[in-house]
């Protein structure tokens, strides 16, 4: 049997939605498969009034992002482009573009490193009008705090194109992004704000270092915390955000704790990562690609291990587990436990049958020859 899709309906049909995350076009963690993956469900329902927002890192973006050339932008008449045009007048480093994933969603991207030279400006106004410190030898904050006001520049200017047009809603993804979001509020832009925080940075750094995290959140102290491990501008920036959002949300009740205690605001809503069960709708389409997958797994194990030993790879049962290198948050540790008393029971029962288990990380690595 296969599903019927019909294409969704037209959500606010006089409302532009940017989408700002530090992950556009730019893989470092979870974010952006998040954006990624929703790109195919947006589309639809948004068409060309949607347009993500991130920083331009030329390495990171090749292969990509596509940009158009000034002789289409030149020729294109929607908001988006109407406001790249504008900066590029006033001689900002921006690129207008395609995003080259399924649903290929029009695309901005801003070169954070234009800002440099108004840092100390940047800072000062940081800590005067949201009383957000910022350190001098953080390069990874620097890029942030440059990136945030361009940010801010560019909504600012699709508002300012579409007044009386369109309503502009931008959806800001975690800290690294939402320091725009204070500033977009002192200046009373009209655009409604949404933030949306992952997991919060804080917590994060808790959650690593103390086993009781969640049992013991009533009693932190937030800024001794952040003070603690170094991080207090991150995570004010992080707060900043949230309290200056119109709309505040995040990705589970988990983590409506975490923003409970540490970022001082209960979530509007909780809006779960979600599956594209898109992808799983023709049955033996879904059947066909399993197998050949599988068959490429075999591959790859044989290669791993039957030169030194060998197994029955149809009784083989293939796990994994994916995510950023954090041993104790992604419970890589309890895995691994779990896995060495699997293998214990194994050994005991007899049981025929292999287990493989593949760890997909971010990290250093040698050969095993080294």
């Amino acid at each position: 049997m296969q599903l019927q899709t019909n294409a969704p309906d037209e959500i606010l049909p006089h409302s532009l939605l940017i989408e700002v995350a530090w992950e556009v076009c730019n893989q470092v963690g979870g974010i952006y498969t998040v954006i990624r993956s929703k790109v195919p469900a947006t589309m639809p329902a948004w068409g060309d009034r949607y347009c993500l927002l991130g920083p331009y890192f030329p390495q990171q973006a090749q292969g990509e992002f596509e940009t158009y050339e000034d002789a289409q932008l030149a020729g294109m008449d929607d908001p988006y482009a109407r406001a790249v045009r504008a900066l590029h007048q006033q001689g900002y480093d921006i690129c207008l573009g395609v995003w080259l994933v399924t649903g290929r969603p029009r695309t901005v991207l801003i070169n954070p490193f234009q800002n440099y030279h108004r840092l100390a400006e940047l800072k000062s106004d940081l800590w005067r009008d949201h009383q957000v410190p910022a350190p001098d030898n953080d390069d990874l904050l620097h890029q942030v705090i440059a990136f945030g006001d361009l940010a801010r520049v560019f909504v600012e200017e699709v508002a300012r194109q579409t007044v009386g047009e369109y309503q502009v809603i931008a959806h800001f993804h975690e800290w690294m992004t939402g320091v725009a979001i204070p500033e977009l509020r002192r200046r009373q832009v009209p655009a409604h704000l949404v933030f949306t925080t992952h997991a919060t940075l804080l917590g994060r750094y808790l959650a690593m270092n103390d086993p009781n995290f969640y049992d013991n959140l009533m009693l932190v102290d937030w800024r001794a915390q952040a003070q603690h491990f170094n991080i207090e501008p991150a995570v004010s920036m992080e707060r900043a955000a949230a309290h200056g959002s119109h709309v505040f949300t995040t990705v589970s009740e988990l983590t409506v704790r975490e923003c409970i205690y540490l970022l001082d605001r209960i979530p509007d809503a909780v809006l779960p990562n979600g599956l594209n069960i898109e992808r799983f709708v023709a049955l033996h389409e879904f059947q066909n690609l399993h197998k050949k997958y599988k068959d490429k797994i075999h591959e790859f194990v044989m290669a791993h291990f039957f030169q030194s030993y060998s197994f029955d790879l149809d009784d083989t049962i293939y796990f994994f587990t994916s995510g950023r290198y954090e041993y104790h948050n992604k419970g890589f540790d309890l895995t691994l436990e779990a896995l060495a008393r699997l293998n214990h029971r194994l050994q005991q029962s007899g049981l025929s049958g292999q287990v493989v288990m593949f760890f997909i990380t971010k990290r250093p690595y040698t050969s095993i020859n080294p």
